[in-house]
């Protein structure tokens, strides 16, 4: 009996609600906006998350990176890299520290590249044979007989390099770069593999870059002044990489002849821990994106207050005549409550339409079209749920002052 009660009482609500179809409408709209901001915002901060992460697992979340760092004597710090790594270290590391599965140096330097008529200005490391299986590279196999150099290349000083998808680009046009000889500033480089496309990263393109065997690169490129830029280290797995650095430290330190409590003087940068805070940013993004846009949900709900109080006001006659029929205090409180939660319902499922639409339609706007969305389940349970929440919250009050309208005052109301 009480169902088919509140089933009636739905349908005057409902009827009540059409009866003015444009202020219905125009009530609807801040909550439509308010719930379509709310997923768009929250689709953008969980798709630069999803980016950052992505970005970091392409690095290798289980990456150490070791660089020098200033050394203090006498309380006086000598300045940064002061105490450059030695190329040895990397041999070292990888029989005294178990936690560690690879290890390679990292020397860097800029370089103009020079293939036939063409030249492009570009960043070649050199490393060593591992060093795809630290970073996450891989050989575009769409390149036939393509591969990484091996340790044979590196002892031997090979004058052979691997090239990012970018300098096959520019260099060679689409042509197959294999077996091709590049010039080096002056020296000749024969390509012997094409590296899979990673894309851009905060600093630029990751593909924009040459690898080569170290020992070819410190001496051939560099000269006499070359120095071990980083040594790039790759735990045996995630868990370990906290072991790992820790194994590290104390046989750098030991090496170095640190004191107990001495500052160190050299630096290691842990990848997750790395990626951990980056993927915190962006839910504080995340947060403040969806708590902005929810401000608008509440500027729908004081709409939908306003226009509940004037149809109360509109309607006290006809709230009179129902409670001369027999309609009880709550009748009228649900009905106008119903009112307050159709609109809030009907507005949030166009928000969610809306919300939808607008995060994909993000990427046909060349200013947003490298920008990743995510529309999750979550963020539209959640849009959706507080848009219901403001239609109880801002519908109560005017739902409880047409209940409590005294019946005789009511039908004298002109």
């Amino acid at each position: 009996m009480k169902i088919r009660r509140m089933l009636r009482i739905f349908r005057v609500s409902i009827r009540a609600l059409k009866r003015n179809k444009m202020r219905t409408f125009l009530t609807m709209l801040g909550i439509i906006i308010g719930v379509g901001a709310v997923i768009a915002m929250v689709s953008i901060g969980a798709g630069a998350r999803a980016g950052v992460e992505a970005r970091f697992a392409a690095m290798g979340t289980n990456m150490l990176t070791i660089q020098s760092s200033s050394r203090g004597i006498g309380g006086v710090q000598s300045g940064a890299g002061s105490m450059p790594l030695e190329v040895e270290l990397v041999e070292q590391i990888i029989n005294s520290c178990p936690s560690v599965l690879y290890a390679s140096p990292v020397y860097q330097t800029r370089v103009q590249v020079v293939y036939g008529n063409k030249n492009w200005n570009t960043s070649i490391q050199g490393v060593g044979a591992n060093f795809p299986l630290i970073a996450n590279w891989e050989i575009d196999l769409d390149y036939a007989g393509g591969r990484f150099f091996d340790e044979t290349d590196v002892r031997s000083g090979a004058k052979v390099c691997v090239i990012g998808a970018d300098i096959s680009t520019n260099l060679f046009a689409g042509a197959d770069p294999i077996g091709q000889t590049i010039r080096v500033k002056t020296v000749p480089f024969t390509v012997i593999g094409v590296l899979k496309a990673k894309g851009q990263s905060g600093f630029g393109s990751r593909d924009d870059i040459i690898m080569g065997p170290y020992n070819t690169v410190s001496k051939r490129l560099m000269g006499a002044n070359a120095q071990l830029q980083s040594i790039q280290v790759s735990a045996v797995n995630e868990q370990a990489v906290d072991q790992a650095q820790q194994e590290i430290t104390e046989l750098i330190r030991e090496q170095h002849k640190l004191m107990p409590g001495a500052t160190d003087d050299f630096t290691i940068r842990n990848m997750a821990d790395i990626a951990t805070s980056a993927a915190d940013a962006t839910n504080i993004l995340t947060i403040l994106l969806g708590s902005i846009a929810s401000i608008s949900l509440l500027v729908g709900g004081i709409g939908i207050m306003n226009i509940m109080l004037v149809s109360v006001t509109e309607r006290i006659r006809e709230i009179g005549i129902r409670m001369a029929l027999g309609a009880q205090e709550i009748d009228i409180l649900v009905q106008f409550l119903f009112e307050a939660i159709v609109l809030s319902l009907i507005g949030g499922i166009a928000g969610i339409v809306l919300g939808y639409g607008v995060s994909k339609l993000l990427h046909f706007i060349p200013t947003f079209s490298t920008m990743t969305t995510i529309v999750s389940p979550t963020s539209v349970l959640l849009a959706f749920g507080f848009a219901a929440a403001v239609g109880i919250f801002f519908g109560f009050y005017p739902a409880r002052r047409a209940s409590r309208l005294d019946p005789i005052e009511a039908l004298r109301y002109e």
